[in-house]
């Protein structure tokens, strides 16, 4: 009897084989004489993600080498398995950031420029679907050059361009106040897992002067047990600020740990905290709910 390792194997193999994209998790698991539930379950506990996302994931790396070879968006999609270009644009936008139009360009394209704030320096990038990375440094001159060797770290094979007139505008509106969630014009683009853009989407609802902790954001999307991964997903975030990663203290109130420095997250929540302070009656002004309700964040 051929052991789980040994069917897991082969079902590596079938999902990789092109010539096996029309068959079903039925057919797969039978041809491996087992039921698809638990073909299922034993894929997702050796191989780490369900044996649909490894196919896609395999679709995905065959319609990018047609696209680098110089195939049509058309071809690249039929000849990989999805059902039309729209599933391609779909599945590349989900994991890579980028449509097929950018990836035959080389890269997603980012505008970026380097912005003063009361915080300190930041460069700021935007992706043409939104605001795709925010960084603080020191100073501006860091800001600059180890910002660019930052953004392609998070965004390998990005199209850099240095384009202040684009950034400015955007930059002018970010620490007028603390409610920029609510302006329906600034969006956020970033590139992450789904667990980590499952934390960051919870992280953009705990309201400004309003702190939780790290177990807190684990009990918001139901994983209780997961706080030591939220908190690496928290030091992942590539939005300061906007994605409000500040508003997460250690459970004794700590606020060590802070990607951009434990100086300026104290600055940060005490701006927050006297906004809110300063905020009319008839202007929302924090709540008793540590999660308020869903933001809009785009991956």
């Amino acid at each position: 009897m051929a052991s789980h390792y040994e069917l897991m194997g082969r079902a590596l193999c079938r999902l990789a084989d092109p010539d096996a994209e029309e068959l079903s998790m039925e057919d797969l698991g039978a041809a491996l004489g087992l039921s698809r539930a638990h073909f299922q379950r034993l894929f997702s506990q050796y191989v780490g993600i369900s044996p649909h996302r490894y196919r896609q994931f395999v679709q995905l790396e065959r319609a990018k080498g047609t696209l680098r070879a110089g195939g049509s968006v058309l071809d690249a999609a039929l000849n990989s398995g999805f059902s039309g270009p729209s599933r391609l644009h779909d599945a590349l936008v989900q994991f890579e950031s980028m449509t097929p139009g950018e990836f035959k360009r080389g890269g997603l394209l980012l505008r970026w420029g380097v912005h003063g704030s009361i915080f300190g320096p930041y460069l700021l990038a935007l992706s043409p679907r939104g605001i795709s990375a925010l960084y603080f440094y020191p100073t501006a001159a860091e800001a600059a050059e180890k910002g660019r060797l930052d953004l392609l770290r998070q965004y390998p094979g990005a199209v850099l361009e240095h384009d202040l007139k684009a950034t400015t505008p955007v930059a002018e509106r970010l620490f007028q106040r603390n409610d920029w969630a609510t302006d329906a014009n600034l969006n956020l683009y970033v590139r992450g897992t789904n667990f980590q853009v499952q934390v960051w989407r919870a992280l953009l609802r705990i309201p400004g002067g309003t702190c939780v902790t790290y177990q807190q954001v684990a009990d918001a999307i139901e994983r209780p047990t997961a706080a030591r991964a939220v908190g690496q997903a928290v030091g992942t975030n590539p939005v300061s600020w906007l994605i409000p990663c500040h508003r997460v203290l250690r459970s004794d109130g700590g606020l060590s740990g802070y990607r951009w420095g434990s100086d300026r997250k104290q600055r940060l929540l005490a701006w927050e905290l006297a906004q809110n302070k300063s905020a009319s009656p008839t202007e929302e002004a924090g709540t008793d709910e540590p999660f308020a309700k869903e933001s809009v964040l785009r991956r």
